[in-house]
């Protein structure tokens, strides 16, 4: 509930000072059209808590005219809410839940398809990060962390310190952890977050498969299979702002 507290039309000297307090106008308004409406409330100094002297004098106002409006939410938020859905946000349409999980099933079938041509070379397009860049390219395209600056330099940042985790450390918890702390401190300090990236290291440090990229392993398949992501994201959002159903 909101509170509003209008002072209007004050045509009398009011004097203001530490031993006297002031004369307040006060005009509770329902509605607009009740604003004029005018109550004088002289406030007067009962208890310690209730108004506090002021620590300098104010000069006489003469014949001013002016308003206040103040408002306070008396409902605060419960510690529950944040585990309850947004309340301010409409429900989606049908359209705006087929078209980025159509989406997220393209990417995965053409991906997988070409796993299956670079299989007998032992490496696989289809890294687990890659679903989570999916979900943040086709649910929230206007975020930080779908732009392409913050995509591109946070994958290939954190891949590259995976490696040199994995070089420096061996494999292991001291590894992983090194490689984790890093790769967020990079996206900190570069100003490009983007935490699907933030698994990489952890990827490559445990994946045996993956070590024979070496430094490749920056560019490939986490950069490589996001330019193809892009391009998909692009079509996505395109039909969720045409195509609606």
């Amino acid at each position: 509930m909101a509170l509003q507290v209008v002072t209007s039309h004050l045509h009398r000297d009011v004097t203001l000072s530490s031993a006297s307090p002031s004369a307040l106008l006060v005009a509770p308004a329902t509605r607009p059209t009740q604003i004029r409406q005018r109550t004088i409330l002289r406030a007067t100094k009962t208890s310690p808590g209730f108004f506090n002297p002021l620590a300098f004098r104010i000069g006489q106002v003469k014949r001013r005219e002016f308003g206040v409006v103040a408002s306070s939410n008396a409902a605060a938020s419960q510690p529950w809410e944040a585990f309850t859905p947004d309340k301010a946000s409409a429900a989606p349409s049908l359209s705006d839940v087929f078209w980025p999980s159509a989406g997220a099933f393209v990417a995965m079938a053409v991906l997988g398809k070409v796993d299956q041509l670079l299989a007998p070379k032992g490496i696989s397009m289809t890294i687990a990060p890659l679903g989570a860049v999916c979900a943040v390219l086709f649910t929230t395209p206007a975020s930080p962390a779908a732009r392409k600056y913050n995509m591109f330099l946070a994958q290939i940042g954190c891949a590259a310190i995976g490696v040199v985790a994995y070089t420096v450390f061996g494999p292991g918890w001291l590894a992983r952890s090194a490689g984790l702390a890093a790769a967020i401190g990079f996206m900190i300090y570069t100003r490009s977050n983007h935490p699907p990236a933030a698994s990489l290291p952890l990827l490559f440090i445990d994946g045996v498969k993956l070590h024979h990229l070496n430094y490749w392993y920056a560019l490939f398949p986490g950069a490589a299979s996001c330019i193809f992501l892009c391009l998909l994201q692009e079509i996505v959002c395109y039909l969720k702002a045409n195509f609606k159903f």
